[in-house]
This record gives structure tokens, sequence and C-alpha cells, in this order.
């Protein structure tokens, strides 16, 4: 890719995830709707969740629109994918809110090693 054409691509990046800050600061309702257009999976999520998505989703976008470094809004859109699939099956997400029982078989302490010896 010619770096004229990968900068327009990285300028519209950040004018678009900006364009879509401000309309969240303005309107969350509004941020949701535009969000969950594109994402109709969004609308599996609780309206609390659904919410603390989009800003995360687009606190992320901002972040690395202007870096350039995508990555973690990569792997907080797999994250919120899964949660809200999660959500999507009510009995799925009325075990995984608890209670759960106990805390599980007790587990021994490892023994010291002494590095020194190779142990």
């Amino acid at each position: 890719m010619r770096a004229e054409r990968f900068e327009a691509s990285a300028a519209s990046l950040r004018i678009a995830a900006r364009a879509l800050a401000i309309v969240a600061r303005r309107s969350d309702s509004l941020a949701e709707e535009v969000l969950a257009e594109e994402l109709p999976w969004v609308t599996w999520l609780p309206d609390t969740e659904r919410q603390a998505c989009v800003r995360e989703l687009l606190g992320h976008l901002i972040a690395g629109a202007d870096t350039g470094e995508l990555l973690p809004f990569g792997r907080a859109l797999a994250s919120w994918r899964s949660t809200a699939v999660a959500w999507s099956d009510p009995q799925l997400a009325r075990e995984l809110q608890g209670p759960f029982p106990g805390d599980g078989p007790e587990v021994p302490r490892p023994l010291p090693t002494d590095r020194r010896k190779g142990r």
C-alpha cells in the first residue's frame, strides 16, 4: 500500500471515530443505535452492558485511529461479541451470574525449590 493511500485511510478512520464519539457524547441512545446497526449482536446485551460496550469500543477505536494500533479495538470487539452471545442464552446468563457452589477443591501449596541447585 502506498504511503499516501495509507495516510488517507488513517485520516478517514480518525475522522469517523471522532465523529461517532461526538454523537455518543450528545446522545448515548443514538450512539447505541448506530453501533447496533453495524454490530447487531449488541442488542443481546442488557442496557447497562450495552452502554459500557459502546463507551469501551469507542475509546479503543479513537485511540487506535489516532495511533494506528487497532489490535486493542479488535480484542475488545471479540470480547464484547462473546459477552453478547453469552447473554443471548438466558440459561447460560443466569448460570454465569452465580451464585457459585463453593470454592472448589483445596490445592496444596507447592514445595519451595532451591533455584541455586536447579531444583
